[in-house]
Formats: C-alpha cells, sequence, structure tokens
C-alpha cells in the first residue's frame, strides 16, 4: 500500500497526462474520482494542493487547475448575502438541524442547479481539471455523495477529482474514518 507521499507525488503525473484529462468512462462521461486520505494529514494535502496550484498558475503545463473549496464557496454566500450573524443566531436559537436545513435551502443542494454546481460551472476555464476540496470542513452541511451526484448531472467538461478525508473502495465513504455516507459508484479512486 502506499503512503500518503507516494500518492501525493503521483497526482501531477496523473493530471498533465492528457489521455486523463480528456478522459471518456465507459458510459462516454467525463471521469469523476476521489483521491482519499487520512483526515489527521489534511494540512499536508492542503499544502501540497497549494504549491501544485502555484506550479500551474503560469498555465504551460497546457491546461488550468482549479481548486474550488466548497466551505469557502458556502461562506463566501453566506457573507455576501449577509447572512453569517443570522446563521449563528439561528444555530443558537433553533439548533444545528434547523441551521443546516436553512442553509441547505439557500445553497439549493437539493437541485441540480444548486449553487456549487453553478458556481463551478460558470467558474471553470475550458481545458481545466478540477479538484473539490472542503468536503471535512463543510461536514454536516454538505455529504460527498450529494455533492457528487449533482454535479456529475450538470457538470462534463472537465475531470473532477474529490479531495476526501476518509476513506473511499470505490463504493462507500467513510468521512474521517468515521461517518458512513451514501454509497457511490460513479468515481474511481484516483490512485488505487
Amino acid at each position: 500500500m502506499k503512503t500518503l507521499d507516494e500518492k501525493l507525488m503521483m497526482i501531477e503525473e496523473i493530471i498533465r497526462d492528457e489521455d486523463f484529462r480528456k478522459n471518456k468512462g465507459l458510459s462516454n462521461e467525463v471521469g469523476y474520482y476521489i483521491f482519499d486520505y487520512p483526515a489527521e494529514e489534511e494540512l499536508k494535502v492542503r499544502r501540497y494542493l497549494e504549491s501544485l496550484l502555484k506550479k500551474n498558475k503560469s498555465n504551460l503545463q497546457g491546461y488550468n487547475l482549479v481548486i474550488y473549496d466548497l466551505y469557502d464557496i458556502m461562506l463566501d454566500l453566506l457573507e455576501e448575502e449577509d447572512l453569517i450573524d443570522s446563521c449563528i443566531e439561528m444555530e443558537k436559537n433553533e439548533g444545528l438541524d434547523y441551521l443546516i436545513s436553512a442553509v441547505n435551502d439557500i445553497l439549493k443542494t437539493d437541485y441540480d442547479d444548486n449553487y456549487f454546481n453553478t458556481y463551478i460551472e460558470e467558474n471553470t476555464p475550458d481545458n481545466s481539471v478540477v479538484f473539490i476540496t472542503g468536503i471535512g470542513k463543510i461536514f454536516p452541511f454538505a455529504r460527498a455523495h450529494g455533492i457528487l451526484n449533482k454535479l456529475h448531472l450538470v457538470f462534463d467538461r472537465a475531470p473532477v477529482v474529490l479531495f476526501y478525508p476518509g476513506e473511499y473502495n470505490g463504493q462507500s465513504l467513510v468521512l474521517f474514518s468515521e461517518f458512513k455516507d451514501e454509497n457511490y459508484y460513479r468515481a474511481l479512486p484516483l490512485i488505487k
């Protein structure tokens, strides 16, 4: 079994491969991948992704690397709508479950044209590789299977890699190696 450092070092080679960037699955759909890692290694993964993004800024590799942090996207929307203080009060007065429901209504997470999908579609240049991060930070407001199921329906012009702080065996997702998510079959492990 490969160490996290070995797996991280393989990412750049994989995404530089033109076949990966033009990957079409058996059903002729763009590839969706999951890179799972131990949650306690989150900071190491973030540092690696930051360095990879800096390396790609000049676009000399022939593609754009875009990284979307779901938590940052959610917070930016709540700040833009001036809802942060309201959310804090809502959690105090109504509880976390009520807040989660209210925020999911704002994000329209039950819909194909939800805020995350629209944001990713509108901000992804052509000839890109999309990395999605922040699934651990945004929990319990969003779950990996929900994000990928909805995004898969509307976004098919670039390969997507979800960075997942937990375990993925090609079927089941276990966030933080503790919270079992619904099964997800459409994504392949980025590195086996």
